[in-house]
């Protein structure tokens, strides 16, 4: 490894800038071989673990496939390209430890559908990064393989869960990674380290050999998806995964192939937007970050047509909380036992733990004074199973209510915020209510992608002295404080479709994308 790493004539850097779809096709047409490839990721996703702690295991039989795949009669659309894996998604001899001490030297028996159709496709899966402990959080550190820090600025977090991804993608040790995402835990760690990403509809890609934070809730939808530095890299890697092998290794995936008409098409899109949600108040770059997005469409010609969002602090708390926790959180709770880490999540462990009339009597008393925590304690109670089948029934209203907004308007696509910048490091377990603008669209299942359009400038930095939040609670105040500090960092939007529709949010993506780099030069 270390003699062809360290050939003179092996320009790694040459390698290390090129795009995934051009990387793919030189090592297709064979004008790039296999090694110099996928050593130039190893030394660099080296770097990037000796800087930001985001790696958690080399897969040593990279280097056994890396020498099978050159023998290779058919070689798939990711032909030598080297993938990095989320901790959470199960690879054969290697742990999905979730963080958790007591998943070490569990070795799963098999790989994931997801990362045998990689494999199929020609892709060496090459190293494991790392998650926060259970997965539900946006900050990335668990006991055993510490805290994991953002690539464009250490005092930051990378986002989560799938933040060893973020930060590895971001920093340009891997071309291409796979993670998961429950309430952003894919769109977070793509915004807050200035890369790309899209959470399908929860059942496009296979789940299967993914393990999930909380198993078997529904309320949620949870999804696998690509993060990468650009969006025709994710449309390579879905067209790559929505094979034949995917809907056979697993027939509860739909049968849809890629659909290149749609993505490829040129046609004028009419595009819904909001600035907020009425409940966690955007920073001064996130509102200009959609100001600024929404002229660049309406002059390259597309119609831009307000959408009024309505409830969100119900959904947060009746259907987010209450859908997730239905058991009051005891299951998630009986995770932690022996392996309690001290930080922001005390709080929410003794409330999941608290009887319900202690539970009911705080929310009643706190309800004056800091409404969103009495909502918070309201919606962690157990329910009887009759309430989550009612729970369910609503949520599925919920769903169609707003299909019907959205049809009415005759809209093609949404146009959204995505929180930003990047938190400092230890915020996201004190802010778990400013997960609003991402996780609504796991309550809906509906396809979102986030893409890098802009950077925090000192005048976002001065206007965020005014920023007060809507409820200017605790929250509020802490958020305002997590924020501070970003000049310079990146701001994304986020891109939605109608569900199904991954092809047309990726068409939408792009659009954002293109426009957004003729009009800045950072990226």
């Amino acid at each position: 490894m270390a003699d062809i790493f360290w050939n003179p004539s092996v320009k790694a850097a040459s390698i290390l800038s090129l795009p995934l779809p051009e990387l793919s096709r030189k090592l297709r047409d064979g004008s790039l071989p296999l090694d110099h490839v996928f050593y130039a990721y190893v030394g660099k996703a080296l770097q990037i673990a000796i800087e930001t702690n985001c790696i958690t295991e080399f897969l040593q039989e990279s280097e056994t496939q890396l020498r099978r795949a050159k023998l290779m009669e058919k070689q798939g659309l990711l032909y030598g390209v080297p993938v990095s894996i989320k901790d959470s998604i199960d690879c054969q001899g290697h742990d999905s430890t979730l963080g958790f001490i007591k998943n070490l030297n569990k070795p799963a028996a098999e790989d994931s559908v997801v990362v045998q159709v990689l494999k199929r496709q020609g892709a060496i899966p090459f190293v494991k990064t790392n998650v926060p402990q259970s997965l539900i959080s946006y900050d990335c550190k668990n006991l055993i393989f510490g805290q994991t820090r953002n690539p464009l600025m250490f005092t930051r977090t990378p986002g989560g869960s799938s933040g060893g991804e973020g930060a590895l993608v971001g920093g340009g040790g891997s071309i291409l990674g796979i993670g998961t995402d429950v309430g952003g835990s894919l769109r977070f760690p793509a915004a807050f380290c200035g890369i790309c990403a899209i959470k399908p509809t929860g059942k496009r890609l296979s789940k299967r050999g993914v393990m999930a934070g909380v198993v078997g809730q529904k309320a949620v939808a949870a999804a696998v998806g690509p993060l990468a530095k650009d969006v025709e890299s994710l449309a390579l890697c879905l067209r790559a995964l929505l094979s034949e092998d995917m809907f056979s290794l697993d027939s509860t995936v739909p049968p849809l192939p890629f659909n290149e008409e749609v993505y490829s098409s040129t046609k004028p899109l009419r595009i819904g937007y909001y600035e907020t949600d009425f409940f966690t108040m955007p920073s001064p770059a996130m509102r200009r970050a959609i100001r600024e997005t929404k002229q660049l469409l309406e002059e390259a010609g597309h119609t831009l047509v307000p959408f009024e969002l309505t409830n969100v602090e119900y959904v947060m708390f009746n259907y987010c909380v209450r859908g997730m926790f239905s058991d009051g959180g005891s299951s998630f709770v009986r995770k932690f036992k022996g392996e309690m880490e001290k930080g922001g999540s005390g709080l929410f462990f003794w409330l999941a733990k608290a009887p319900h009339w202690l539970k009911t009597l705080l929310s009643w008393i706190s309800k004056p004074f800091v409404p969103r925590f009495s909502s918070i304690i309201r919606s962690m109670k157990e329910n009887t199973v009759d309430e989550v089948w009612s729970l369910h029934h609503e949520i599925e209203d919920f769903c169609h209510q707003f299909i019907a907004q959205w049809k009415q308007l005759n809209l093609d696509v949404m146009l959204c915020p995505m929180l930003g910048p990047a938190l400092g490091i230890g915020y996201p377990a004190k802010l778990s209510v400013a997960v609003s603008y991402t996780m609504l669209y796991n309550a809906l299942d509906f396809p979102a992608g986030v893409v890098p359009v802009t950077l925090v400038t000192d005048e976002d930095e001065e206007q965020l002295k005014g920023y007060k939040g809507y409820y200017q609670d605790w929250w509020d105040r802490t958020l305002a404080k997590a924020f501070r500090g970003s000049v310079g960092m990146p701001v994304a939007v986020q891109c939605v479709a109608l569900p199904w529709q991954e092809e047309l949010c990726l068409r939408f993506m792009k659009e954002v994308e293109t426009l957004s780099l003729k009009k800045n030069s950072f990226f």
